[in-house]
């Protein structure tokens, strides 16, 4: 039997997700081509099936906007899929140069690393609002954490020398280090402080 590597490149089949909370929400089987092409955009926690790396694809499509500041997300992100996947894979190269590791492995690591456990949101008693600590659901958990390397990498790389290949790798690196350097670490650490000082 014929094995399918990740873009013709990477090998998945030793990937093993180490947080329990996420293991059925991270999927590591491999295809040549991650695009489905929204076939099962309607269907509710499909995209927890959809292979890791095409999750991350639709992500950088539309990393959507960060603190209202709209000029910078609105009429440049069209959802170009084929720019965003060769965006993806260039990165997974990089990422690969620099780590000496198997990339989608760093990648599934990072995700593991970066993703929140707690959030906050606001109860209403009487007029009066406060905030109170919840846990995060495993789906979203992925979600943000996908939402905040895109952010930080197309924040790093607007108006900027760093590319948006380079920006992405060093973002999902940073992460794979548990370094405060990347903006999904810094969040989650203080969404987790946040919630801590909310119970």
């Amino acid at each position: 039997m014929t094995q399918v590597l990740a873009f013709n490149k990477w090998d998945c089949s030793a990937i093993k997700v180490q947080d329990p909370g996420l293991i059925r929400y991270i999927n590591v089987n491999p295809v040549i081509v991650p695009k489905t092409g929204a076939r099962f955009a309607g269907n509710k926690f499909h995209k927890s099936k959809l292979f890791i790396v095409e999750r991350l694809i639709n992500r950088v499509m539309n990393p959507g906007h960060k603190g209202k500041k709209h000029y910078k997300s609105s009429g440049r992100l069209t959802g170009k899929g084929v720019k965003a996947a060769k965006i993806v894979e260039d990165a997974l190269k990089l990422i690969e140069q620099r780590t000496k590791k198997n990339p989608i492995e760093v990648l599934v690591k990072a995700i593991e690393n970066a993703a929140p456990r707690e959030e906050i949101i606001t109860i209403e008693y009487g007029g009066a609002r406060y905030p109170k600590a919840v846990e995060m659901a495993p789906q979203r958990r992925v979600d943000a954490t996908l939402k905040l390397f895109t952010q930080g990498a197309f924040h790093k790389s607007f108006n900027s020398r760093t590319s948006e290949v380079e920006a992405l790798a060093k973002e999902i690196i940073q992460a794979y280090n548990l370094s405060a350097e990347s903006l999904a670490i810094s969040k989650k650490f203080e969404l987790e402080r946040q919630a801590d000082a909310s119970r």
